[in-house]
């Protein structure tokens, strides 16, 4: 049996293999993902799955039973920002760079450009520029034109550590 102080250098170890090996392999190419709410679910279901492989199980004191950690008790045990909230970091840091971009980049191109030809019919899909947008007002930020936004850099890295630190009930 591991001594309390043993038991919390292998979580943390664990913890840093998480965060050095594993979110790097999922949130690969995460700056320019669309997400939707079931897929920010998605991403928040393997997050916790992930934690609790870590974690392991709780023995409870009153019945002495094995029980499942609940996401409340995975959150405060695991100091690890929301992979949610990093993906939205990350994406509106990409944005800040896209924005700053001269107009002659072919990113910057295709950010602003308009594509020619029809959409398919039914419900829009969620562009790129609307998700940095929802980000935006997620923190208070977006009353603004978030292309001028960006080009105060102070101001938008600011802004990016906002989103990163922001809590979700």
């Amino acid at each position: 049996m591991l001594s309390f102080g043993a038991e919390s250098v292998v979580f943390q170890v664990a913890i840093q293999k998480l965060g050095t090996i594993i979110l790097p392999m999922v949130l690969y190419g995460c700056e320019t993902w669309s997400l939707t709410l079931r897929e920010e679910c998605r991403l928040r279901v393997f997050e916790n799955r992930v934690l609790r492989k870590v974690f392991g199980p709780k023995r409870d004191k009153v019945t002495g039973e094995w029980r499942k950690l609940y996401n409340e008790e995975l959150n405060d045990l695991c100091s690890l920002p929301n992979i949610v909230l990093v993906v939205k970091s990350r994406r509106i840091r990409w944005a800040g760079h896209v924005a700053c971009m001269g107009e002659d980049r072919g990113v910057h191109r295709v950010l602003v450009g308009k594509p020619q030809g029809k959409r398919p019919l039914g419900r829009p899909r969620h562009r790129w520029e609307d998700n940095i947008k929802m980000d935006l007002q997620e923190v208070g930020g977006g009353r603004e034109d978030w292309m001028e936004l960006a080009q105060d850099r102070d101001m938008w890295r600011a802004l990016v550590g906002t989103v990163r630190d922001f809590r979700v009930p």
